[in-house]
């Protein structure tokens, strides 16, 4: 890993992604993001402060766990005068994270175990399908799978079809 002397306060971004690890576009991208920012010099070039380093640590070490990079943002952007991110404001944040990773862990472990049930079957018409048809919605009018309606929007109302065959259930 290239070493910068202590006496540069600023990186260009091929310094910055040798540094931290990251592909240069994904550096661009996570300044268009607000999540990191740069000063452009008469040449029109980037530089960062050595803080971006840190900054981009803690970008990509929220989302190697999953979390949004809106959610990043709005974390960042709670930081005063968008100082780095500390081990202590990591620790906050992280904790805030928990229950929302937790709720994510619990909604792929229900996938996990229903994506037996659906395979058993193979034709996703079963009476309750919870792929298709999360939490059945319209199980009590019609059989087999339904595409969720988006909320707020108006259903049409499907024709009456008869059951499907034991075979599928």
């Amino acid at each position: 890993m290239p070493q910068i002397p202590e006496k540069i306060h600023e990186l260009t971004v091929g310094q910055l992604s040798a540094r931290s690890g990251a592909a240069v576009s994904a550096l661009h991208f996570y300044e268009s993001k607000g999540l990191i920012s740069s000063r452009r010099t008469t040449g029109n070039q980037r530089r960062y402060h050595r803080d971006a380093l840190r900054r981009v640590a803690f970008v990509r070490a929220a989302q190697r766990v999953g979390i949004p990079l809106a959610t990043i943002r709005e974390a960042l952007a709670e930081l005063p005068e968008e100082r780095t991110p500390t081990r202590a404001d990591w620790a906050r944040l992280s904790e805030a994270w928990r229950s929302e990773l937790d709720e994510r862990i619990k909604q792929l472990s229900r996938l996990r175990d229903h994506l037996t049930d659906c395979i058993g079957c193979g034709c996703l018409s079963l009476d309750n399908c919870v792929l298709s048809n999360p939490d059945d919605v319209f199980g009590e009018r019609r059989t087999g799978s339904r595409l969720m309606v988006e909320q707020g929007a108006t259903p049409r109302p499907a024709p009456e079809r008869p059951r499907e065959s034991e075979d599928c259930r």
